[in-house]
């Protein structure tokens, strides 16, 4: 009898080391991310980036001031680019390997915003790409089409070692994915059955891109405007779209006033209250720092929150700052930065002449940093954002759970030393639903597995420890 108290006393401390194990990474992953797309544009159109009036590498100049996230748009098929300066094609997939080898070259990870459309995606628009037009009605050979295009892409960026660490599924997905002209054109329909269907189907291009590669990708989700968020995290779930990671929220307060930053940040604190799993992010926002322009291009964004009044570089800044911080007290994973070096230049977009954003840049209208101006967000010295990291043996562990869901496979890296293996299964409630042990037979075992009972499809997190450390926490997905 004693012995089993012990046990169990020692599974429930096991227990809480696991869940802390998981705060205490989840605290430490946190990104200052700048959306870059448009900056091979923009140096084909003769733009020179400048740190202290002296020419420099944009890719570089963000990493030096701790960028540590490059998002990238990928569109299908912008063939509209062809009517448009040199014809030259941008945010398709070769633009797109070329900014991942860049950020790669300075350190930084990559999250690909797939927008599914040949053209921009957003809360009012998801139009399909034209090449699957004659199946949007068909959803079958729809999903096949999703399907290849995703998993082929990224089999191909994997095979140039340009794998990105995180996708999200659509831009801005507010009203669905993959919309035929009249319904994207009808105002906002949202059909949960198709939609669900579409969005698992991508989720599981992406999965089924990890199995064969062995390497992780997060799969994020993206909605506009912070009061409607937790409504669609809710519907996604009820609707059993559950595979992904990350909830991406674009929060601009020009669009989504009188959403404020303290606002948005409880937003972000009771999504990860109700969801547990999935990260958080602000995956687009932006602030101007002057309302003059620099050309005859309209300017997207031209009002403030009157907190942050009137519009300067320290306004930026402070705006920037003001909102990271929310976000980390809230529990958040990151804050991303949309087109902050779309410059002024002689190029032309699909509504006029020069940027429709070179007021909310990063950069003057010469082109140099403004170190004083909204990059400083990324280099504050936040509260609560500890740059300490959880030392544990790295033994190249990862874990394979089988599509019977009868079945965990632990597939070993090369330093992974023999012997036993503990392994417990949690649920979404923190409730340990599996324990057991797998024996590593010989140093040159490759992997071993276990049986497990037939559980619930849903979210769990498996926690794999050698000794007394736990050396892998894994978030598995039964189907």
């Amino acid at each position: 009898m004693l012995n089993n108290i012990i046990k169990r006393y020692a599974q429930y401390v096991l227990l809480l080391t696991i869940l802390s194990f998981s705060n205490r990474v989840q605290s430490q992953q946190f990104y200052f991310g700048a959306d870059l797309s448009y900056v091979n544009e923009m140096e084909d159109c003769g733009v020179v980036y400048t740190e202290n009036s002296s020419a420099k590498d944009p890719f570089r100049l963000f990493a030096d001031h701790n960028c540590n996230l490059v998002r990238l748009r990928l569109w299908h098929t912008p063939s509209w680019y062809d009517g448009l300066n040199a014809g030259m094609r941008y945010s398709d997939l070769q633009d797109v390997k070329k900014g991942i080898q860049r950020a790669r070259e300075k350190n930084m990870k990559v999250l690909l915003d797939y927008h599914l459309s040949d053209d921009w995606a957003d809360a009012s628009h998801q139009l399909v790409p034209d090449a699957w037009l004659s199946v949007v009605d068909n959803l079958p050979l729809l999903k096949d089409s999703l399907y290849n295009y995703i998993f082929g892409t990224l089999l191909q960026l994997d095979e140039e070692g340009l794998l990105p660490e995180m996708v999200q599924i659509g831009n801005e997905t507010n009203k669905g994915i993959l919309l035929s002209p009249q319904d994207d054109q009808s105002g906002w329909v949202l059909d949960w059955n198709r939609n669900s269907q579409l969005f698992n189907t991508a989720i599981q291009a992406v999965r089924d891109v990890e199995s064969q590669t062995g390497k992780q990708v997060l799969v994020a989700v993206h909605f506009a405007d912070p009061a409607d968020v937790a409504w669609y995290v809710s519907q996604f779930v009820a609707n059993g779209v559950t595979g992904f990671d990350v909830i991406g929220i674009s929060y601009y307060w020009q669009y989504h006033q009188p959403y404020t930053i303290d606002l948005t940040g409880n937003v972000i604190a009771a999504l990860i209250s109700a969801y547990p799993p999935y990260k958080v992010m602000i995956f687009e926002t932006g602030a101007i720092w002057t309302t003059q322009s620099h050309d005859n291009a309209n300017n997207v964004l031209n009002t403030v929150d009157p907190s942050y009044s009137p519009a300067s570089t320290e306004n930026q800044q402070k705006w920037m700052i003001d909102l990271t911080q929310k976000v980390i007290n809230s529990g958040g994973s990151g804050v991303i930065y949309w087109e902050p070096a779309w410059m002024s230049s002689d190029c032309y977009t699909q509504w006029g002449k020069g940027s429709h954003y070179e007021n909310a840049t990063f950069f003057d209208f010469d082109n140099n940093l403004i170190t004083a101006g909204g990059i400083g967000f990324m280099q504050h010295d936040y509260e609560n954002l500890s740059a300490e990291t959880v030392a544990i043996p790295d033994y190249g562990i990862r874990v394979i759970p089988d599509s019977s869901r009868r079945r965990i496979i632990l597939q070993f890296g090369d330093g992974a030393p023999q012997g036993i293996y503990g392994l417990m299964l949690v649920d979404q409630g923190g409730r340990e639903v599996f324990s057991g042990e797998i024996k590593k037979q010989d140093v040159a075992s490759l992997q071993s597995s276990i049986d497990m009972p037939l559980l619930p499809a849903g979210i769990y997190v498996l926690a794999v420890w050698h000794g007394n450390t736990v050396i892998a926490r894994e978030k598995i997905f039964l189907h």
